[in-house]
């Protein structure tokens, strides 16, 4: 008697869903194995297997009293199995048309009697099946008790899927669910048919990890919990992902367009009421994304609605489509990061320029600051302005300054064994501040090279300065203490705190160019520039103008007592060599 089946659906989507279930070469479980030997146990026979069909290969997830893993596809009974979806009993394979020249039948077994693998939605993945080495006769109980350890078998299959494939605090399938589903869209839509994708985050990583510190991981679970079903409702009663920790991604319902769908998001987005806690301490925002289905990889998909969700902080909405350029924006920051990162370790690609910083009374030139700069084996010449400001807010900050500040001090090295006595300032960041060995590396350079601290200018920008103030103020002083000269860097652009001003151990207090480029056409510039000068100057600091490019600006600046100009009117950055010549020249 043959157990009733409906015909599996095409051989495609069942070796899909065979991957899906992750069970293929897998290692042996006693959960499955449990069973098998229950069965040999039961049927009093040597030889039963949990086998999983293949391409072309029946492979055993677990055995009784077989050797090998796999066997070929091609005659196999199992395989017959898979392709009816049907239980198969062969009382005698040498009597069986069909398999008495099979490689079974070839090794002397004779009896064979197989139950379906059938998953809920209609695949046979293999069979459960008893095999011995007489012939013999199989009775209704037989079928039956086989058929049931089949369907432990599955249940212990949709169990560890499960396991696999749902939150355990939400209870809503995840991030593998997601991924499985969107790859199987084109199953039950037109391949490239355009769907939208949402992705709502409950709470920015910095909320999170605020609320964690303070509450626990407790109330995460309660926050995602209570969301769970408004979520459900929001997805028109659609499948909920729950992606990360606060991220939840679901398809819009079929026919909606962006218009309508972006405008009910906004709308939940507007009267969300959380409860609780939650209420004052999480920001909700909603990244949407337009995919084309079976050609958008899942995980592209999912990536760009993270990446729309994160923009969707900087929108009054809270809510923002994916868009290419922007995400373009972002990989090529990320790409920047890491490349910078292996350019640390390539001596060939960074190198150091030095633009000169000029005395505005005579003409001459007692220091110059060191600039950074990279040429990529791919991308070519990669300016400062790109690099240097994602550098400082990354864990690269410390390595870059380290690789700046050794490279400055050979070269100073380099240039006092030839007789050229010259200050080189090197910028610093508000991360390099905060590090608590900062001042000894600095000052442990220094006398690895013999030079005098005073040789050596830090500069530090008036942001950097006050991320931490106490950390920063320590710091300076230290290194002031040990001789070596601070600057105050693009000053007049950040906080312009004349308490600040009058705490830090700054010797000189640099002017962003910022304020020196037009001054000679705009009297109110001309006036604030001459301010910061003599308030400077009263408070005991020397004073360089950045960006100095015209005569008439270095002559307004004269005019004004300030003490040192640097700019393309004096000298670009270069190279040691080219400045040596620069140097001559003067």
């Amino acid at each position: 008697m043959n157990a009733p089946y409906h015909l599996p659906l095409q051989e495609a989507s069942r070796l899909e869903t065979l991957r899906q279930l992750e069970l293929l070469d897998t290692a042996p479980s006693e959960a499955f194995d449990r069973i098998t030997r229950m069965a040999a146990q039961l049927f009093q026979l040597p030889i039963a297997a949990v086998s999983l069909t293949d391409t072309d290969r029946q492979w055993f997830k677990s055995k009784v009293g077989v050797e090998h893993s796999t066997i070929p596809r091609l005659k196999a009974p199992c395989a017959a199995v898979a392709d009816s979806g049907r239980m198969l009993e062969v009382p005698d394979l040498l009597e069986s048309e069909c398999f008495r020249d099979s490689p079974l039948a070839e090794s002397g077994i004779r009896f064979y009697l197989g139950a379906p693998l059938v998953t809920k939605a209609g695949h046979c993945l293999g069979a459960m099946c008893v095999l011995g080495t007489e012939p013999r006769a199989v009775t209704d109980g037989e079928r039956a008790t086989l058929t049931d350890l089949a369907a432990m078998v599955m249940a212990q299959i949709e169990l560890q899927h499960a396991l696999g494939r749902i939150d355990p605090v939400s209870g809503l399938p995840n991030r593998n669910q997601f991924v499985s589903d969107v790859r199987d869209l084109s199953l039950v839509m037109a391949e490239g048919e355009p769907q939208l994708a949402a992705l709502v985050s409950l709470a920015t990583p910095e909320e999170l990890s605020d609320a964690m510190r303070v509450m626990g991981s407790a109330w995460l679970d309660d926050i995602v919990r209570a969301a769970a079903p408004d979520l459900r409702r929001l997805a028109g009663g659609g499948k909920v992902y729950h992606v990360g920790p606060t991220q939840f991604a679901f398809l819009a319902p079929l026919g909606h367009s962006l218009v309508r769908f972006s405008g009910q998001l906004m709308s939940w987005l507007s009267e969300r009421t959380p409860m609780g806690q939650a209420a004052f301490l999480t920001t909700a925002t909603v990244g949407l994304v337009r995919l084309a289905v079976g050609q958008d990889a899942p995980l592209d998909v999912l990536r760009n609605l993270h990446s729309a969700a994160h923009d969707a902080r900087d929108a009054e909405s809270g809510l923002r489509v994916y868009s290419a350029e922007q995400d373009a924006a972002y990989r090529h920051r990320f790409w920047l990061i890491s490349e910078l990162g292996r350019a640390l370790a390539e001596p060939e690609e960074l190198h150091l320029v030095f633009q000169p910083k000029v005395s505005l009374r005579d003409g001459s030139c007692f220091g110059v600051e060191a600039l950074l700069r990279w040429t990529h084996p791919e991308a070519g010449p990669i300016g400062p302005g790109e690099f240097m400001p994602i550098a400082e807010t990354t864990s690269l900050a410390r390595a870059t300054t380290e690789w700046v500040l050794a490279a400055a001090l050979r070269q100073l090295a380099a240039w006092h064994a030839e007789g050229v006595t010259l200050q080189v300032a090197v910028n610093v960041s508000a991360v390099n501040l905060e590090e608590p060995d900062f001042c000894e590396r600095v000052l442990d350079g220094l006398a690895r090279h013999g030079l005098d601290p005073a040789c050596l200018a830090l500069e530090m920008t008036e942001s950097a300065l006050m991320r931490k103030p106490r950390a920063a103020q320590d710091t300076m002083a230290r290194l002031a203490e040990g001789g070596v000269k601070i600057a105050i860097d693009d000053f007049g652009t950040g906080y312009s705190s004349l308490s600040y001003l009058q705490d830090m151990p700054a010797d000189v207090v640099k002017i962003d160019q910022s304020f020196v480029r037009g001054m000679e056409k705009d009297e109110r510039t001309h006036a604030l520039v001459t301010t910061m000068i003599k308030l400077s100057h009263d408070l005991g600091h020397r004073v360089v103008a950045e960006g100095v490019e015209t005569e008439e600006v270095a002559a307004l600046l004269r005019a004004a007592d300030c003490d040192e100009a640097q700019g393309y009117f004096y000298g670009r950055p270069m190279a040691p060599e080219a400045l040596a010549a620069w140097l001559a020249a003067r």
